[in-house]
């Protein structure tokens, strides 16, 4: 009887599969890379591989990967009547333009921007998110709400806050409950979690952007533990894996069925409600390097995590990776 990973082995003729790995194992041969995994499903066959420093079980700084997971316990508070998307989101943040929208936060059209002018003094004085919050609610839109797309994190920092307003719970707490709980994801959350920094992957952060002191950056303790919910969670590949496969194909779990698809429906151009969509996928990527995807029609999905920020890794890695597998899957 095969094994579920010969499963996906077997369909995948060999020279394609050595087309999608050989940017990792090239890169972690040549020292640019120090730990990566790549997890590709297709129906009930499963391909894991580890690169590296890494297992299939290690847990990576997953940055924007955590918009969609935030979205989904924000859609959750809309369910429950107590968050509307097309209501004042100035309604229950006092002092934000109010001409925003939740819906218009969590599909990048508000005009907030993705990071405020002072993020870099923020992080240097290792400031509350409630600070963050604060600024975000002040700070001068880029455009008219609903005027174009713009990606920004701070919308969704934003479209997290009114949910806790709502709720009485943080964020971290939310995720746990509504989302992560229900989905099986018990290797994942907001900030660290039960995790300790030395058990995580450490981002290869001398090539992010920006490149921060260590009382800052990626790897330290106030940015894993700091809870962005545009880019704080932890997770691994086979948890994002889940996330992916319950919104490809909604069935019981932490949202009815019609709210699941929706937020994978196009909202505009480029988005769903936190998912970025391109042509028949739904996905999401993220700055640490990190990229997920999901082809329901192929019955599809790709997580791909690493160490190397996206800066870097993007067009050497993630995108050659990602683009390989597709070519063997998709067809």
């Amino acid at each position: 009887m095969m094994t579920r990973r010969a499963l996906l082995a077997a369909a995948l003729p060999p020279a394609k599969l050595n087309e999608a790995v050989k940017p990792l194992t090239d890169a972690v041969a040549a020292g640019e890379l120090r730990a990566a995994v790549l997890r590709v499903t297709q129906g009930d066959g499963v391909y894991e591989k580890a690169f590296g420093a890494a297992t299939p079980a290690s847990p990576f700084l997953i940055a924007s990967i955590t918009k969609p997971m935030t979205a989904a316990a924000v859609m959750t508070l809309v369910e429950a009547g107590k968050l509307d998307l097309d209501a004042r989101a100035a309604d229950r943040l006092l002092g934000l333009d109010p001409r925003i929208t939740l819906r218009q936060m969590l599909t990048h059209t508000s005009g907030l921007p993705d990071m405020l002018p002072e993020n870099i003094d923020l992080r240097k004085r290792n400031a509350p998110l409630r600070e963050w919050a604060n600024l975000s609610m002040k700070t001068p839109l880029l455009f008219a709400p609903g005027e174009k797309v713009s990606y920004q994190s701070m919308g969704i920092l934003l479209a997290a806050t009114m949910a806790e307003l709502v709720s009485s719970q943080s964020m971290p707490k939310l995720l746990e409950q509504r989302i992560y709980g229900p989905l099986g994801m018990k290797d994942t959350f907001l900030g660290l979690g039960r995790y300790r920094i030395e058990d995580t992957v450490q981002n290869q952060t001398e090539f992010a952007d920006p490149v921060g002191e260590k009382s800052w950056d990626w790897n330290s303790q106030y940015w894993r533990t700091l809870a962005a919910p545009w880019g704080g969670a932890h997770s691994t590949a086979a948890d994002i894996t889940k996330l992916l496969r319950y919104f490809m194909k909604p069935g019981p779990g932490p949202l009815k069925p019609e709210t699941a698809k929706l937020m994978v429906t196009a909202q505009n151009a480029q988005y769903g409600l936190g998912w970025r969509l391109t042509p028949g996928q739904f996905g999401h990527g993220g700055s640490t390097g990190t990229m997920c995807w999901a082809h329901p029609g192929k019955d599809v999905t790709f997580v791909l995590l690493t160490s190397l920020p996206a800066r870097v890794s993007q067009k050497t890695i993630l995108d050659p990776v990602s683009k390989a597998v597709q070519a063997a899957l998709l067809g």
